[in-house]
């Protein structure tokens, strides 16, 4: 038989999820359609162009990897140091089925297939499909083939998360 404390807990739980899909909705950029034949047709955000590649290959950034984020700039020698101490933990990028690469999108707990996305400014975004640099996507800030620094798009997210360090592991022996 199941306690009211844990019922309620549940519920909890579930009230909670529903309310967190539904704010997603929210700011996923989804709309009704329209009856009326005199309002324009959606416009692409500025800045946001045709899908291009990322100059990042999905194969360079599979792997094992020590994770650590950063706020200040300052301590990225330190949280490098820090994400390389986690390899006996390390996260790992998996190779996708569809050419992407398998990672968390921030808050959620399953792991994904993402796309490496490249912009017309030059820059490199990590997330699912859809216009590079949109709210899911995490920017490459840097990448040299061991170090990769990402940072979330959406403000919110970004300033929980930090700059996400990852350092790439040794081959196991």
């Amino acid at each position: 038989m199941i306690s009211s404390a844990h019922a309620r807990t549940v519920a909890n739980l579930m009230a909670a999820s529903v309310l967190a899909l539904s704010l997603g909705a929210c700011g996923g950029g989804m709309s009704l359609p329209s009856f009326s034949s005199s309002s324009p047709a959606p416009q692409a955000e500025p800045g946001l162009g045709p899908e291009m590649p990322a100059t990042i290959r999905a194969d360079e950034i599979v792997g094992r990897w020590g994770l650590a984020s950063y706020q200040n700039p300052a301590d990225r020698a330190r949280t490098e140091a820090a994400a390389r101490a986690q390899c006996k933990n390390p996260y790992v990028i998996g190779a996708g089925a569809n050419g992407g690469v398998v990672m968390h999108l921030a808050d959620q707990a399953t792991p994904q297939e993402l796309r490496l996305k490249g912009s017309q400014s030059g820059k490199n975004y990590i997330g699912p499909p859809g216009a590079a640099g949109s709210e899911q996507d995490r920017e490459i800030v840097s990448f040299d083939g061991r170090v990769l620094v990402t940072r979330f798009i959406e403000k919110d997210t970004a300033t929980r998360y930090g700059n996400m360090v990852y350092v790439r592991c040794a081959p196991r022996a």
